[in-house]
């Protein structure tokens, strides 16, 4: 039997549809490693970063995992002179998850979310089901009614 977490029991709790993905035995660690384990595009694949603007304020971002936060541009996206990551050491008591398996969904405090705009381009997206491990797989557009976020040009130009 699966293991549910809290993210697919806000999302059954919900009604939204999802596919779940366990990656747990294969050693992926980094993003293109579990995008590589679930056999999916990494530009399909994102990765939950939360950062805390200068007004104390932290903010989530949620970009391909093969990309990187440009925090000039995520600033700007939330009305910040500037963000930086919040602490390893932070993220537990802020979100209520650990490392590799922060979601975006059911974090302790509801904060200021931004997608990055490329995924509005899929059908859907694969984000961390709020454990390490585990992925879940949805509609994007499906997802704005336990999570209110926008899209926003949040990665470094390649």
């Amino acid at each position: 039997m699966e293991q549910k977490t809290n993210v697919m029991r806000i999302l059954d709790k919900a009604k939204i549809p999802y596919q779940a993905h366990n990656y747990t035995g294969t050693g992926a660690i980094s993003g293109p490693e579990v995008a590589a384990a679930l056999k999916q595009d990494p530009a399909r694949v994102f990765k939950t970063l939360v950062t805390v603007g200068k007004s104390r304020q932290p903010y989530v971002f949620v970009i391909p995992v093969c990309r990187e936060l440009d925090l000039k541009k995520a600033a700007a996206c939330v009305g910040e002179k500037a963000v930086d990551m919040l602490p390893q050491r932070d993220l537990l008591k802020t979100t209520g998850y650990i490392h590799g398996g922060c979601s975006p969904v059911g974090m302790k405090k509801a904060f200021p979310t931004v997608f990055d705009a490329s995924a509005a381009a899929h059908d859907t997206i694969c984000f961390s089901g709020g454990k390490v491990g585990y992925q879940v797989e949805l509609n994007l557009n499906a997802l704005a009614s336990v999570l209110e976020f926008r899209l926003g040009d949040l990665t470094v130009e390649e």
